[in-house]
């Protein structure tokens, strides 16, 4: 049964002033897609407001249809070559020091959009040299030779969220898979990379399944974890199971950094790219992260 409305913890800021208007101009000015809006993010308005916004490359229209996500499912159109240097033009007018760049699941191509990843992620790097890149990725059906495409691009920080736990990866997710997603975390770590996932609460879950989620999740050496609520997008969604107190996700993060965590981001409105740029510097205790990934081994 779906819970009562929403509580007061979760009212999220409106859009506007001129942060927010700059922000949407040059989003349609340069045809970009941001997850901002394709997924709902109740963070839009506190984010674009701030000057930033998560840009979604390899257009708006996702191959998979995860029963938690308002991404638009369907055929999407063929990958835009010209994208790479319209985000990178975006990340340098936007002046950013740290950008995230997400993208939809592209499993109609062959390297599930890592080509167009790594070219991305150049393109960022060339115009805007001291920018911290982390990248949010799909998890090219667990394909190490395009994961390591990705790589060879040197992000600074490699995203890709398990969103919830075990038990409920197939209802949730459907064509993805809790371990499939653990090995694309392990495999960036092994090549030497700042690791970072993100689950959400309010699907069902139990406290066990939490409790070892995150105990899995550090044991594949992930650096940097993303906790908030669950919010049904549509009423073709999944349900919301129940509204997750503060205090919850104030006892999450606290039961995350006591295991091993680096960072843990947890409270009702965190999104994955919520705030990462602070999150990265408080991980690595650096005013800017900027690392400079290097592949620790060869891919194969």
């Amino acid at each position: 049964m779906q819970p009562s409305r929403k509580p007061a913890w979760l009212r999220a800021k409106l859009p506007s002033g001129p942060g927010y208007a700059a922000i949407r101009g040059l989003i349609e000015d340069r045809s970009l897609h941001t997850v901002c809006q394709s997924a709902q993010c109740p963070n839009l308005g506190e984010c674009w407001s701030r000057g930033t916004a998560t840009v979604m490359i390899l257009g708006n229209i996702c191959t998979r249809s995860c029963n938690f996500c308002a991404v638009q499912t369907g055929r999407p159109a063929e990958a835009d070559l010209g994208e790479p240097a319209r985000v990178a033009d975006a990340v340098a007018r936007m002046g950013l020091r740290h950008v995230v760049i997400t993208s939809v699941a592209r499993d109609d191509l062959k390297d599930g959009g890592a080509a167009v990843w790594a070219a991305t992620i150049r393109a960022v790097r060339h115009r805007n040299a001291e920018t911290a890149i982390e990248v949010l990725v799909p998890d090219f059906k667990g394909r190490t030779d395009d994961v390591d495409t990705v790589l060879a691009a040197k992000p600074d920080i490699f995203n890709h969220n398990v969103e919830t736990v075990e038990r409920l990866q197939k209802p949730v997710r459907v064509h993805a898979r809790y371990d499939r997603s653990r090995g694309v975390l392990r495999h960036a770590k092994s090549r030497g990379f700042t690791t970072k996932t993100g689950i959400m609460l309010g699907l069902g879950e139990r406290t066990e399944e939490i409790e070892q989620c995150l105990r899995d999740l550090v044991a594949d050496k992930v650096d940097i974890l993303t906790i908030g609520q669950y919010l049904q997008p549509t009423l073709q969604h999944l349900p919301v199971d129940r509204w997750v107190t503060p205090e919850e996700f104030q006892h999450w993060k606290q039961f995350g950094l006591s295991i091993g965590f680096g960072v843990v981001e947890s409270a009702p409105l965190v999104r994955s790219s919520y705030h990462a740029d602070e999150q990265s510097q408080r991980y690595t205790g650096d005013e800017h992260l900027n690392t400079r990934n290097t592949l620790a081994t060869t891919a194969g």
